[in-house]
């Protein structure tokens, strides 16, 4: 027994020293539990969701330019200072598609255009965002017509792919492209406004890094309903883009996924 005993000792005596190697190389998972994280669906409005969006893609103290300003509802709860923030809209000679700022020069970009078809039209007293819906218009639209140019959800994307490239030019390599939208109901045609910018932004070079879906509290009322044949939409949606550099813009990012999900983050 005792020879026993001194064989199983000396056995373990050169086993545990390869067993401890292979501990040292072995990847530990960092992190903590918690349910205390960003979620991608949101019940509120946009002044709620926005600051989220900001401190999970953002970095205090970049510089952000806002260039469809409208009221400032977005920034309502988001401190004063943490961002260099740059606000513009067309009320104050700004297009969204001509900035002027350099190439390059900007970390964040925010785009809220008007996404309803409605204010797109030839004539004043045909735009939609009147009476009850009057502040529709004055933060969504200059509430002049449109002249000229696609008409009506397809003048919607036209301003939506242009303001991107737009963007595109003035953003820092990697830079960040936050975009509000909701999808609509064209002509009786189901049109998902956030695939259609998804694939156009995505054609340009930027690599869709985030959604988030933001859920109306009250429900929407229709005048003079007939019949329904769509479901009335009571969510839009904040999409988060990041610039690439081209062809090597998925590689690049799925690289990055890699590395986060080695880090701990495995899911979301």
């Amino acid at each position: 027994m005792g020879a026993s005993s001194e064989s199983s000792r000396r056995h373990e005596q050169l086993i545990l020293p390869g067993m401890a190697g292979n501990a040292r190389n072995k990847r530990v998972q960092g992190g903590i539990t918690t349910s205390n994280v960003v979620v991608s669906a949101h019940v509120g409005g946009n002044a709620e969701v926005f600051p989220h969006i900001l401190a999970l893609h953002v970095p205090e103290g970049s510089t952000v330019a806002d260039v469809t300003w409208g009221k400032g509802v977005f920034w309502q709860n988001v401190p004063s200072g943490r961002y260099i923030l740059k606000a513009s809209d067309i009320s104050i000679g700004v297009d969204c598609r001509a900035l002027p700022y350099a190439d390059g020069s900007i970390d964040c970009v925010v785009l809220d255009p008007p996404y309803m078809e409605g204010l797109f039209r030839r004539s004043r007293e045909h735009m939609a965002g009147s009476g009850s819906h009057k502040a529709f218009r004055q933060n969504y639209s200059d509430g002049e017509p449109s002249q000229g140019g696609a008409k009506w959800h397809n003048a919607v994307l036209e301003l939506y792919f242009a303001a991107g490239r737009e963007a595109y030019r003035v953003l820092r390599n990697e830079g960040v492209l936050i975009v509000k939208c909701q999808d609509e109901v064209s002509a009786n045609v189901q049109r998902l406004t956030h695939l259609e910018l998804i694939n156009e932004y995505e054609r340009t070079g930027y690599y869709t890094k985030d959604l988030f879906v933001v859920v109306r509290r009250n429900r929407p009322v229709v005048s003079r309903l007939r019949k329904q044949v769509h479901a009335r939409k009571n969510h839009s949606y904040f999409l988060v883009f990041i610039k690439t550099r081209g062809k090597k813009r998925r590689h690049h990012f799925e690289r990055s996924r890699t590395r986060s999900s080695r880090m701990g983050e495995t899911s979301g």
